[in-house]
């Protein structure tokens, strides 16, 4: 029997304006679907994450906790399927919310990195981001506040960063760590601005030690902004990821320490950019990430593997 269509959105996350933040598939499935379509599906749209849902129905379950409405889901960059991401779950809970599939304000997402959830804020309204945004006054003008682990940050071995000044083109390094998950290195810059005036050099990213490369650097003085970040991860076929939430985990208790304080507004300084207003609850070991997003495309997938 020939499979359904399925429906996919387009959506970009962390931004309140079409064009900005990270854009993100999110196809809605009727069942499971095998590993080859998930991984020709993804390379086909090419984004940095296309994502699948499928709903989890309730049977008889008395844990009142689980009354909150369940979604399979799972991210996939073009070339590998991702244990964590933010920008595609904000993209997913952001088209259950609009698009009427849910009733409730909170959704629990089942993954790979346990049970997620995602909490609708109405009437949050514009977030102060100190970016030319357009304001709205809609019934879809919301937040969606996600609850995700932290991310803790460790000591990187002398020999895995022997390559980062040609790497960034000899930009002044202040500090030099790594994340516990996935390795990624997270290196200081002198300031914001060096941030995100830098152009790396991407043959040199291939080379680092683990999954990818984040930059980060304090905000420029009188900026809005806590600090700045970009990620670059051409090993899972990203050069640049424009806007990443999951390595905002890291980032939360990287800069709590620093700065001693557990809320942030930080800019994801991309060529796209975005906003993620963050809150470390350090006794939990969770990162609330609190972001908007917008739709710019609606369509459904025809072929089948």
């Amino acid at each position: 029997m020939e499979k359904k269509p399925v429906k996919f959105s387009v959506v970009d996350a962390f931004t309140e304006v079409a064009f900005m933040g990270n854009p993100a598939a999110v196809c809605l499935l009727e069942e499971e679907r095998d590993e080859e379509w998930l991984k020709a599906v993804a390379m086909e749209f090419n984004l940095s994450e296309t994502c699948y849902l499928t709903r989890i129905h309730h049977h008889q379950e008395a844990d009142e906790s689980k009354s909150n409405p369940r979604f399979h889901l799972r991210w996939f960059t073009p070339v590998a399927e991702v244990e964590l991401c933010g920008h595609a779950t904000l993209a997913s809970a952001h088209v259950l919310f609009t698009s009427g599939l849910v009733k409730s304000n909170v959704i629990e997402f089942l993954t790979l990195s346990g049970i997620l959830t995602a909490k609708k804020i109405p009437g949050h309204g514009k977030v102060d981001d100190g970016l030319e945004v357009l304001s709205s006054t809609s019934k879809d003008d919301f937040s969606i506040e996600l609850d995700f682990p932290t991310i803790s940050v460790i000591e990187c071995e002398p020999n895995e960063i022997p390559t980062i000044p040609i790497t960034l083109n000899g930009a002044s390094v202040i500090n030099v760590k790594k994340t516990s998950i996935g390795d990624d290195l997270i290196v200081e810059l002198a300031s914001g601005q060096s941030v995100a005036d830098l152009e790396p050099q991407f043959d040199e990213l291939q080379k680092c030690t683990g999954r990818g490369v984040i930059i980060t650097g304090i905000s420029p003085h009188g900026s809005k902004f806590d600090f700045f970040s970009r990620f670059f991860c051409p090993k899972l076929g990203i050069n640049e990821d424009p806007v990443t939430g999951s390595v905002h985990c890291a980032l939360a208790p990287y800069w709590s320490q620093k700065l001693g304080k557990r809320d942030f507004l930080a800019l994801q300084a991309s060529p796209r950019g975005g906003v993620l207003d963050l809150h470390l609850d350090e006794e939990t070991q969770r990162v609330k990430i609190r972001g908007k997003a917008v739709t710019v495309m609606e369509g459904c997938v025809f072929a089948s593997c």
